[in-house]
């Protein structure tokens, strides 16, 4: 009751400001009712990968060849869609710290919750087609040593470029940071768009379908929040972005396409077994794209990203290795890129 409240004589102490960054004080301000709504969006389209038809994923079914070749594709992947629940962790966290609206904090946890769900398919197809895949395996034959060799220097290479995330996250505005995010998510989705329509699986059928629509919606959010943080921005950030964009695509390029040359910490012998292992898992019917189909894949995705950052002003890096013109950028540090899928 009111009358055995403590009122002290002169009022009630102000409580002392918390240091920043901090997650507190907690609020839930809301700015941009787009993005509350595909939060609500992204809760009614959960799915459990569990769910999926793996009793029809059968080791019997394909050569010892073929399963490696899955078994190989998946740890590429891996790379990538295994660093996506971490690397959006960090950003939820960042976000809290920095009191983003409260929309921009949970859309970075849905990310979270469904880039979960793209490591365990990749967790659940090794699995069953290759037990103790990627790395926990004694490889017998020369195609298997090169594929455990292989996938060793890509997670040698995923390393570096977790040090330069973490450091990133503080560093870069999110401006920088989501249009990395934004290039990442439109080149998933039109990979898992593409393999959907050619494997000739229906277990990675289905899941590069749920995979692709999930990827769909985190392009919808970075669009969201890009639209709010281009406005006004200054030549300096406009070149880091056009910096960044450089390094998408050669960070991305090792599963849209192939690695470009000269920055990337490979072994010279890495590209041609990348090659014979992934002509394995085409074979296979994974729907893995031919070289040909895949430049064209990468084009499109860039095309678009292009068409959507140059009306803000900011210049598009060239892509030589797509006979792509822009701008000249200088091979950036490893760990100055922000990966991201």
């Amino acid at each position: 009751m009111a009358d055995n409240l403590t009122i002290p004589e002169g009022g009630f102490w102000p409580a002392p400001e918390v240091p920043q960054p901090n997650i507190y004080p907690m609020e839930w301000r809301v700015e941009t009712e787009k993005l509350a709504a595909i939060y609500e969006k992204s809760k009614r389209m959960v799915w459990n990968p569990a769910d999926l038809p793996w009793d029809g994923l059968r080791a019997e079914d394909f050569t010892p060849e073929q399963r490696l070749g899955i078994m190989y594709w998946f740890a590429v992947l891996a790379n990538f869609d295994a660093s996506g629940p971490a690397v959006f962790a960090r950003a939820t966290i960042h976000a809290f710290e920095q009191h983003e609206e409260d929309p921009v904090r949970k859309c970075f946890f849905s990310i979270t919750r469904d880039e979960m769900n793209h490591e365990e398919c990749c967790q659940r197809a090794i699995a069953a087609l290759w037990p103790g895949g990627p790395l926990n395996w004694t490889p017998e034959t020369d195609l298997e040593k090169a594929a455990h060799n292989n996938i060793g220097w890509l997670y040698h290479n995923g390393g570096r470029y977790w040090q330069g995330y973490t450091s990133a996250v503080g560093k870069y505005s999110l401006a920088v940071l989501f249009t990395s995010f934004m290039m990442g998510e439109m080149a998933a989705s039109t990979l898992f768009r593409g393999m959907a329509s050619g494997t000739t699986h229906p277990v990675f059928g289905e899941m590069f379908q749920r995979i692709g629509r999930d990827e769909s919606r985190h392009l919808q959010i970075c669009m969201t929040i890009l639209e709010n943080e281009w406005p006004g921005l200054t030549d300096d950030v406009k070149g880091q972005i056009t910096k960044q964009l450089r390094a998408g695509f050669v960070f991305l390029s090792m599963i849209l396409w192939e690695p470009p040359e000269g920055f990337w910490d490979l072994p010279p012998y890495f590209l041609d077994n990348h090659r014979v292992l992934m002509s394995h898992a085409r074979e296979a019917g994974l729907g893995v794209l031919s070289f040909e189909e895949q430049a064209e894949n990468w084009k499109l995705a860039i095309a678009r990203v292009r068409a959507i950052v140059e009306r803000w002003g900011i210049e598009f890096p060239a892509i030589p290795e797509l006979d792509i013109e822009g701008v000249k950028v200088e091979v950036i540090d490893p760990e100055d890129i922000i990966p991201v899928f």
